[in-house]
């Protein structure tokens, strides 16, 4: 049975990482990099077992300058002065203690780190944190203005604590400067690479160029945190369950984003053009992720979801360099056809707006209820759209008037009939 004993104690595993405890981190992480979940569970233990001892020489330490505080108030005035010593030694000693704590939680945490990613036990995994956490920490007599400020200067002086924090924090605001730089750089490299490519709209470009930089700060935001110590895992699938929440709730918005996402990469339109959507006629101003923002043609600010853009008809007035311009004209019936379609040919081709090609349409059309009407189809650039029209309906009153064609308004004949004469007039003629 002694025997039997004997070999499981020689064969029970040795941690292998623990012989040195100020091992450097850089080192430590290589070393455990080959090592299973189960080596990894034996390192654990034997640096729980290091940061346990660490920890109780903490407590005895605490315990003896408490100690030494009620000698102080019990002793005489000339014998303070040799106990006051003793006193800032242990304050000392715990300072140290405190930074040797530090380093060897930090070490620990690292293996308890790859235990995790390694698939280790995952209650074990959480007892080695808790224990991690609740060893951590200064506790320190407020009362004691001697201690306080000893575990202040301690830990500011510390290449483990303020020392240490300082460097994080200096180097987490160099990373989000150095961010911030790059997500300009590459914005501006974007922002060249897409002016050479024509097919792309204004609307992504914008996207495209926004999301990039932002996308680049939120990545410096998270190496900066990194950078400060911070476990951002667990941070990361806090906002992980956070946008599932918050999408759950948005469906509608998500929606309208989708839509965005489809109007940016199909171009139906882009800012500055004229368009009827939605039931709304006007100019585009802004389009982002959930809305269009639309100035009507009176000056009224219109935002309509991207959800009605996308899903109803979209008509682009602006899409195209070169508009028809459609008018319809009406002469009398007692008008001559043949000189007012020579009037509106004159008309036509003396406007200096109006396009030679494609070649305008001047016909008679209709025969209306009160009026013979002439279909007036000039071609005029986009921009001159309302200026030919306006001009055209003008020039063609003045002319008709000038040469006597007459432009009819509708009439209609009302004939009356009095049926009580009509009844009498049967009636004589019944008698006769």
């Amino acid at each position: 049975m002694a025997l039997s004993a004997r070999g499981q104690d020689a064969a029970t595993p040795e941690p292998a990482t623990i012989s040195n405890p100020d091992i450097p981190v850089a080192e430590l992480e290589w070393r455990l990099k080959p090592l299973t979940a189960e080596d990894l569970g034996v390192e654990a233990d034997g640096w729980q077992g290091l940061v346990k001892q660490k920890v109780e020489e903490i407590a005895d330490t605490n315990i003896a300058i408490l100690k030494k505080n009620e000698e102080m108030e019990e002793a005489e005035a000339g014998s303070s002065d040799q106990r006051q010593t003793e006193k800032t030694n242990l304050l000392e000693r715990l300072a140290q203690l405190t930074e040797e704590r530090t380093m060897l939680l930090d070490r620990a945490n690292l293996v308890v780190d790859e235990l995790e990613r390694k698939g280790g036990d995952e209650a074990k995994v959480e007892r080695y944190r808790t224990y991690m956490k609740a060893a951590s920490g200064v506790k320190v007599d407020v009362s004691d203005t001697e201690a306080l400020w000893s575990a202040t200067k301690g830990w500011i002086t510390s290449k483990e604590g303020g020392l240490r924090w300082l460097k994080n924090i200096a180097l987490f605001v160099i990373i989000i400067i150095a961010f911030f730089f790059l997500s300009r750089i590459l914005g501006n490299v974007t922002t060249h690479a897409l002016a050479r490519t024509r097919a792309t709209s204004n609307l992504l470009r914008t996207f495209l160029i926004n999301t990039i930089r932002r996308l680049t700060l939120i990545i410096g935001v998270i190496v900066g945190l990194a950078a400060l110590e911070i476990n951002i895992g667990p941070l990361l699938a806090v906002i992980g369950a956070a946008g599932f929440v918050v999408a759950f709730a948005l469906q509608d918005s998500l929606g309208n984003f989708a839509s965005g996402l489809l109007i940016m990469m199909f171009r139906p339109f882009d800012v500055g053009d004229a368009v009827e959507v939605g039931g709304v006629a006007g100019k585009v101003e802004e389009v982002n992720l959930l809305s269009t923002h639309l100035k009507t043609f009176d000056n009224k600010s219109v935002l309509i979801p991207n959800n009605e853009v996308w899903g109803g008809v979209i008509t682009n007035i602006t899409a195209s360099p070169r508009r028809r311009v459609d008018m319809v004209f009406g002469i009398g019936y007692d008008d001559d056809i043949d000189k007012a379609q020579r009037i509106l040919e004159d008309i036509v081709s003396s406007h200096d707006l109006v396009l030679k090609d494609p070649e305008p349409v001047i016909k008679m059309n209709e025969l209306a209820d009160s009026s013979v009407n002439f279909i007036v189809r000039p071609w005029t650039l986009t921009d001159d759209y309302w200026t030919v029209y306006w001009d055209m309906t003008r020039e063609v009153k003045k002319r008709f008037d000038q040469e006597g064609i007459s432009i009819p308004y509708p009439q209609r004949d009302i004939h009356v009939y009095n049926q009580g004469r009509s009844d009498d007039r049967s009636e004589a003629e019944g008698a006769a």
